[in-house]
This record gives structure tokens, sequence and C-alpha cells, in this order.
């Protein structure tokens, strides 16, 4: 497959101007539009729609699946890094699945013989109050919860000793929501079990799925009423084999993750996974038109765009490699939208206000890392620095998180294309480890970033993400500007939530 290399003659090695974020401004333009009724609705691919532009960056310090999970319950998605190994990986998508159904369609299930101790840990690991209990052939025969464990002390003793047993209150198959829903309220249970003509277990309804319907109505959510997940795979035959076993584990998009999208190894996995599935595929990083166009020619459903702007990445400084954000969007965009693929603008992003230059320079979503590892949905460690909270952050280009340690191995040497790097004292880390301030929950963040958004489109009179897209323009201003545009002759007392001195 051709890469599409520049040929460049001595005249053009400076090829023109590039800007980020910090580099330009929205221009305010004639409105009717109140920021509060404005539809932030996106596509993050062509069939997978966000209400809300934002996704979790797959960072073994933001995205995991209590991350995924939160963010797609705000309207975003989560990314499930790929720093661990592909059992893991695939547990915690099976985690975002099982978090969130219209109806489990494969529960977890626990046999009379099991003891108490089993049941508790498989009800801590999934984070459920209880378990149908099944035995031959799937046959249910009753239900035990964590109410049956209160006043255990022996758990060792069987499941069989402490569960109810059938008859129990089940639906059948085909049950529609209102009858599963009245069955729930009328006979005041928490769980739903559905079985078939035989008496056998084909699936679960709980009440806590209708009332985080009613309590997140723009979920992210696939046709079975799941919250969707994404989770990012690398190059090769580990990258092949992860992906294959990632689409089993129910993932709803993949995102073959590395530091130079424009790449015949990366080009290459994008081609066999297609070729392999049906799964949508995101491609990335790139940074230039002629490397969207080679994602693009390989199959992806989206184009990740970003080299080098993030907070803990020094790809820009080690390598001396990268594009300006916004410059890199605008390219990559010209030939993406112009194919019908969604642009993802990876990185650099500040404050709010730069989710809506993204877009207006052609992104259709945004990947966000620094602004959510702070908050307690991500893995980071939480860290206490003179009485004020933390949390560890660290790009997957760091050594940290390409370095072994104990047990632990990394599988993020291949993002930058060291796998073949035998002894970590020759590694050459393209990112840094470091510390964010504690944010407190998504909902808190997304709500203030998606604000900043709304104002935005108020400003820009846009109704519509695809009319801010469209028509929105961008000013560049000077170093100047850039001062006058932050808070300036005074002392800050009082924190804003959405704003951060520099």
């Amino acid at each position: 497959m051709e890469l599409g290399r520049a040929n460049v003659n001595e005249d053009e090695k400076v090829v023109g101007l590039g800007l980020t974020f910090d580099d330009v401004l929205l221009l305010p333009d004639a409105s009717d539009v109140v920021p509060s009724e404005v539809d932030t609705t996106t596509r993050f691919t062509n069939s997978i729609s966000l209400r809300i532009p934002l996704v979790s960056s797959a960072m073994d310090t933001v995205t995991e699946s209590r991350m995924a999970i939160a963010m797609a319950r705000q309207g975003g998605l989560g990314i499930i890094h790929r720093n661990l190994s592909i059992e893991d990986q695939c547990s915690h998508v099976d985690l975002v699945k099982r978090s969130e159904a219209g109806m489990i369609t494969q529960p977890v299930t626990i046999s009379p013989d099991a003891s108490l101790a089993e049941m508790d840990a498989l009800c801590g690991r999934f984070r459920i109050s209880g378990l149908p209990v099944v035995q031959g052939d799937g046959e249910l025969i009753g239900i035990v919860t964590n109410r049956d464990l209160r006043f255990e002390t022996d758990y060792s003793k069987p499941v069989s000793s402490v569960m109810t047993r059938m008859p129990l209150v089940v639906g059948h198959v085909g049950i529609s929501s209102d009858d599963a829903m009245a069955l729930l309220r009328d006979h005041k249970i928490e769980k739903l079990p559905l079985i078939d003509e035989r008496g056998r277990l084909k699936g679960l309804i709980t009440v806590k799925d209708f009332t985080k319907a009613d309590k997140y109505p723009f979920s992210t959510k696939d046709d079975a009423g799941r919250l969707r997940v994404g989770a990012a795979v690398g190059v090769g035959e580990d990258g092949f084999k992860r992906a294959m076993a990632l689409i089993e584990a129910g993932v709803d998009v993949l995102v073959v993750d590395t530091a130079h999208g424009h790449q015949m190894a990366v080009l290459d996995a994008i081609k066999r996974i297609k070729s392999n599935s049906s799964i949508e595929v995101v491609g990335g990083n790139v940074a230039t038109r002629r490397g969207a166009e080679a994602l693009i020619a390989a199959g992806v459903d989206a184009v990740k765009v970003g080299v080098g702007p993030g907070s803990i990445c020094t790809t820009r400084v080690v390598a001396g490699v990268g594009v300006p954000q916004v410059t890199a969007i605008m390219e990559a965009a010209r030939v993406a939208h112009a194919a019908g693929i969604p642009i993802i603008g990876d990185g650099g992003l500040q404050y709010s206000g730069d989710i809506a230059k993204a877009i207006v320079a052609g992104a259709d979503t945004v990947m966000v890392g620094s602004l959510l590892a702070g908050c307690e949905e991500s893995p980071g460690e939480l860290i206490f620095i003179n009485g004020k909270q933390f949390k560890s952050y660290r790009g997957m280009g760091s050594l940290g998180a390409m370095q072994t340690r104990g047990s632990a191995k990394s599988y993020s040497k291949d993002r930058y294309f060291q796998d073949d790097v035998l002894s970590e004292d020759k590694l050459v880390p393209e990112g840094v480890e470091g510390q964010v301030p504690f944010r407190g929950p998504v909902s808190a963040v997304a709500h203030q970033l998606v604000g900043g958004l709304r104002s935005a489109m108020g400003y820009a009179g846009a109704q519509t993400i695809t009319y801010l897209q469209e028509h929105g323009r961008l000013i560049q201003i000077t170093a100047a500007g850039l001062k006058e545009s932050h808070p300036h002759d005074i002392q800050l007392t009082v924190e804003a939530p959405n704003y951060h001195s520099r």
C-alpha cells in the first residue's frame, strides 16, 4: 500500500504557518440562539453518534471501566487504554457493557454448590448486589443477594444454604419494558429473571436499569440498551489478537492507537481488522492531509488527529516532530470531510473554549486527557500535597508507562514503535509523568466543558455542531491578544470551576 510520501524541493522546506488553540479565537456572529437550547449531538463514527462531543483518552491514568461508564452516561464515550493484558482490557469492556442494560442477555450466575466467599467476590468484581443461581443447562433454581450474606459469618457455606429458592417472580422471554416494570413495582423486587418455557435463565432485568435510564437520559447506548465503550489496540499479532478478543467481549469501536498513524504497520493493522470483522475502527494519530488520506484509504471509520499536542507529551521536543493542533485538524478535515469521515481532535485542550475552536477547525469530537485525569473516576492515584488533592497523570510515552514493573508488563512501548527495545535503559521516552488537581466527578467536569461549548454556540449563532463546524470562523491573534484574553491586572482570590491560571 502506498504511504503517499511528499516530494519536497529546496524551496518548500518550510511549508506554512502552524496554529494552535492559543493562536486563534472564534468570531462572534449574529445570533438568536440560546445556549441552553443548542443541540450538541455529533458523530464519533458514521454509525456511532454522541450527545456531547467528548471522548476520554486511552491512557492508563484516564480511562478504565469507571471512566468509560461515567462518560457514556454523560452522552460521551470512553476508550479503554491498552496498557493492560488482553484479559484485563476485555474485563473492563465487559464491566461497561454489563453496567446498564435494557435487558442483561448473559447475566452473571453462580451454582448452588459455590461458596458464599465466591459469591461475594463475583458481586464485588461486577459491582452487583445479587446473582441468579442456576444448575445443569441453565435451569434457574433460585437467587442470592447481598442481603442473604448480611448476618453470615461462615463464608465457606454453599450458596444453596442461604439462597431464595424457586418459585420466584419471573418474566418470560419477550416481556415488554412496561410489563417488566409492573412486576418489579407490584412485587417490590429489584431483579426480574427471564426464563424460557423450560425454566432456563435467558436474561435479567433490574430496577436499577430503569432508574439509570431516567437519571441519565442522554446516555450513549447500543441497540440493546447497553452503554457503548471503545478500546485501544496496537499493531502486529498482539494488536490483532487483542482486537479479536475485544470484539468477542462486546466492544463497540476499536481505536488503532499509535503515535504515528501514517505508518505501514498501522495501515496494515486497520485493513486486517476491517477485513476480519464488521467492527468500527478509528485510526491515528496523524497531523497532515496525507496522513488522513492514507488512513481513509485503509478503511477507517474516523481519523484521530494529534501529534504531540498533549500536556504530558514531549514528542515535539524529543523528536522535533508535530503540527500545532488547529492547523493539524484543519488539514486532516479537508480530506476526511470530503470522504464523509469524522475527525477526532486528540489533545492540546486546556479550556472549554478550545473544544469550540477544534470543532470550527473541523473536528467532530475531541479526545480529552488532562481535563479528565483529575476526576474521581479516573484510575490515577490520588495524592495529597500540602492539604490539597491531586491525581497522577502520565503520558503513554513516559518511562513509567513503558517500563515493566514487577509482574505488570507494559503494553505501551509499541505505541511509539519501541516494542523491539529489550533493555529499559534503552527506551527513549516521549512523555512525562506528573499530577493534576483533583476535579471531582466526571459529571461536574463535563457540565462545565459542555457549558462552555454551549456558550460558544450561542455567540456564534450555531444551533447545532454541524452549523458551528460549517459556518464558524476563527481569527488569528497576537501574544498581546492572548494576554488580553485571560484575566489580567488582578490577583485572583476565588477559583472558578472552569478556569485555572497558567
